[in-house]
């Protein structure tokens, strides 16, 4: 019998899990299952038990927000992300060769708006530190005049293995102090970059700023058989747009077109290139530089490749 005025509750005078409801009150439950499932999987299937079939939060009070619920369930799969998975491709890397000129090197900070840029000799495999926008803008602030060798102002970046863990990558540069990883390859090449920006992104989602472009569609259908695209365009979505899974089987671990066209060429491809695919289709690259691809068009197979695909 409970005491005066106590309810029917547990000893402790909280309401059994079992009736509080909630999805807290599903979370304290999993601390006392003596069953063999992971604490992970005990967290997200209690995620999956208070949220109906359109991904919405269950109502009740001190539920979590729909937002927060996407938050908790991309912070338990943080860690089976890798480098190579959350890395800025090799293809859209803007970088700055060391042999630029302090005007040009303004000017490309100036251009792409970023804040780190890494600094490369002869080719993007070479990377021998980063350039920060703050140590440019205190000289343009000033009006001093610019060091003879802007290399020398040069921070070093961190470089960190394709395999290496997402969560260690975040350590890394918490103990290291810096927000900018050059990922390598077995050949020690340059695979990637990673920004602070990027894991942060993998657990609250895509961070946009005033000096974002805004967003357009990244695959555009300009005629029958024809595509214009953006080179950060998923390969798994453009080859569902286009209709053809065979643009996306690639041995190579690539994610997008840009690093596709990468692939095929063995080198950053130049305006003007055409790619040919193995499945018969045709990459043309329209825009980038000689660091990277910002935009190519899509040319389909001809008829001599419809058995293929069909098969």
């Amino acid at each position: 019998m409970p005491e005066p005025g106590q309810s029917e509750q547990s000893p402790s005078g909280d309401e059994d899990s079992s009736s509080s409801g909630g999805l807290w009150g599903a979370l304290r439950s999993l601390f006392d299952n003596g069953g063999d499932t992971s604490l992970r999987a005990q967290i997200e299937e209690a995620i999956d038990d208070h949220e109906d079939e359109n991904g919405r939060r269950s109502s009740g009070n001190g539920d979590l927000s729909a937002v927060e619920l996407v938050m908790l369930r991309n912070l338990l799969h943080f860690s089976d992300h890798d480098a190579d998975d959350v890395a800025i491709p090799r293809s859209e890397i803007i970088a700055l060769p060391a042999e630029a000129s302090w005007d040009e090197m303004v000017a490309q900070f100036a251009e792409h708006g970023v804040s780190r840029m890494p600094v490369y000799r002869e080719k993007l495999d070479d990377v021998i530190g980063m350039m920060h926008i703050k140590d440019v803008f205190s000289y343009l602030a000033s009006g001093a005049a610019p060091p003879a060798d802007w290399t020398a102002m040069m921070r070093e970046p961190l470089y960190v293995p394709q395999s290496r863990g997402a969560l260690d990558v975040l350590a890394d540069m918490r103990a290291k102090r810096t927000h900018l990883a050059i990922v390598v390859d077995e050949f020690s090449g340059t695979d990637g970059i990673i920004t602070i920006e990027d894991l942060v992104e993998e657990i609250i989602g895509e961070i946009e700023d005033e000096h974002d472009d805004e967003r357009v569609e990244q695959v555009v259908k300009l005629e029958e058989g024809l595509w214009d695209c953006d080179a950060r365009a998923e390969l798994d979505d453009v080859a569902e747009l286009v209709g053809d899974p065979r643009l996306a089987e690639i041995e190579e671990s690539v994610d997008t077109l840009g690093g596709l066209a990468f692939i095929l060429a063995e080198q950053v491809p130049q305006p003007g290139t055409v790619l040919e695919h193995p499945s018969g289709w045709q990459i043309e690259v329209t825009e980038g530089d000689e660091t990277h691809v910002t935009r190519l068009r899509l040319h389909a197979p001809g008829p001599e490749h419809d058995t293929a695909k069909e098969e």
